[in-house]
């Protein structure tokens, strides 16, 4: 598409505006110093969390350390922001060297020619043996691969054991079924009048929104197969949305609206003030319960299946590395990525953030460092990627999830009918995989 000239201008001006936003590892002066002589490599991050942005540098600090032919410079850039400006900064042929991107979309950028292609890169025809296959497939694009995989992540249920033993559950044996975790909740439920103080549990707060709840539901299919068919108003699935609105129905969205509205922040997070008995949420979510929680007693669990016979299945995301198209020093780019990407790296990132790195071995040596609860919730996220499913968003069909969104909200609101919804839904996306 063309640019005129007024759209170019707005675009340079928002660049200018999201640098003044941004911050770097170090100021010019420490730049001058570390660099000269070195071959600068711009490496874009929204890593910018007290929890997160000290990890990062260290490795950055490292590989700088490790060699003298590359100097690594880390922009922070708010999340969202960073992926606007990269696209603008692609166009504008100044894009950085490196940018941590989400991992789902990696075949639509490679397909927009807006990422490189990593082959001629890597030599070794054994690299991807380090990385778990389900997330190396997700940066093939018609088989080159356009990323290297970062990290991921799964869904796993939080749980309140202080709560359990004051409802008269065993706090050690967590719902195993959707029938169970509606048991529980109504057991943990506790009102003062008509006014709830503990909500027992909720399925849309936390990080698994309803498409989550309905692949669930259909036992681990999502909307989408590998071979591209579309599968959204399976009567699987048509039985999920017809539960996740009867939770409405029960607690009533008033008093749901209500309850959440008190809530805005990691510090006022209901499940960690002890409002809500059960939270869904990736495992990351520890790190918050681990530094606003004082002490809090919980356990975690895989996420209820539907019935016996159907598995406790999560989805899951997660990030690459990738050279954005047209960056100036992709060679030198790789050979931090594959730094970044390496056992070191990535066990020192998993042990500090808790977070499921890409790199087998690097999990592996991670999780045998940690202790206590840290090991304990590592642990289990290790081995719920065994039923975690990956997403890829498929590049005929980018914004296919947005023609789903719409009509599931307006089911959850009582103003469709499910099984009316999901087969708009289904007829929708088959329409656009067709054109």
């Amino acid at each position: 598409m063309k640019i005129f000239p007024a759209i170019l201008f707005s675009i340079l001006l928002m660049l200018g505006i999201l640098a003044g936003c941004s911050g770097s590892s170090g100021g010019p002066q420490a730049e001058s110093a570390g660099s000269k002589g070195k071959v600068t490599v711009n490496f874009w991050t929204f890593w910018g969390s007290e929890t997160r942005r000290p990890v990062i540098e260290k490795i950055i600090s490292d590989f700088n350390k490790s060699q003298d032919d590359i100097y690594v410079k880390h922009t922070f850039l708010p999340w969202g922001d960073i992926w606007t400006k990269n696209l603008a900064a692609i166009s504008a042929g100044n894009p950085p060297d490196v940018i941590i991107n989400d991992i789902n979309s990696v075949q639509h950028r490679a397909k927009n020619n807006q990422s490189t292609n990593l082959t001629k890169y890597i030599k070794d025809d054994s690299f991807k043996e380090n990385f778990y296959p389900r997330l190396w497939d997700t940066v093939l694009y018609k088989g080159d691969p356009y990323a290297v995989p970062f990290n991921t992540d799964t869904r796993l249920l939080f749980y309140n054991k202080k709560a359990f033993k004051e409802a008269g559950l065993d706090p050690n044996k967590p719902p195993k079924t959707w029938d169970e975790l509606e048991s529980y909740a109504k057991r943990l439920d506790k009102k003062s009048g008509d006014r709830y103080e503990r909500i027992g549990f909720y399925p849309l707060w936390g990080s698994f929104g309803p498409p989550s709840w309905l692949m669930n539901a259909d036992n681990g299919e999502s909307f989408l197969t590998k071979a591209g068919q579309v599968q959204i108003n399976s009567p699987e699935k048509i039985e999920g949305l017809k539960w996740l609105k009867g939770w409405n129905n029960r607690l009533g969205t008033d008093n749901v609206n209500a309850f959440k509205a008190e809530f805005g922040s990691e510090q006022a997070n209901p499940f960690i003030a002890g409002k809500v008995g059960m939270w869904v949420d990736v495992g990351t979510f520890y790190t918050q319960i681990r530094d606003f929680g004082k002490n809090m007693d919980f356990g975690v669990a895989p996420i209820p299946s539907k019935s016996k016979d159907t598995g406790h299945w999560s989805d899951g995301g997660g990030f690459v590395a990738e050279i954005p198209k047209g960056a100036a020093h992709p060679k030198e780019a790789y050979k931090f990525i594959k730094y970044l990407t390496g056992e070191k790296a990535q066990s020192y990132w998993a042990s500090k953030n808790f977070d499921n790195v890409s790199n087998k071995k690097a999990s592996e040596d991670a999780l045998s460092k940690l202790k206590g609860k840290d090991k304990m919730v590592y642990r289990e996220t290790v081995k719920n990627l065994n039923v975690t499913k990956m997403n890829p968003v498929p590049p005929d069909a980018p914004d296919y999830q947005n023609k789903i969104n719409p009509l599931i909200d307006e089911v959850l609101l009582g103003k469709k009918d499910p099984e009316k919804a999901l087969k708009q839904a289904q007829s929708e996306v088959e329409h656009s995989l067709q054109n």
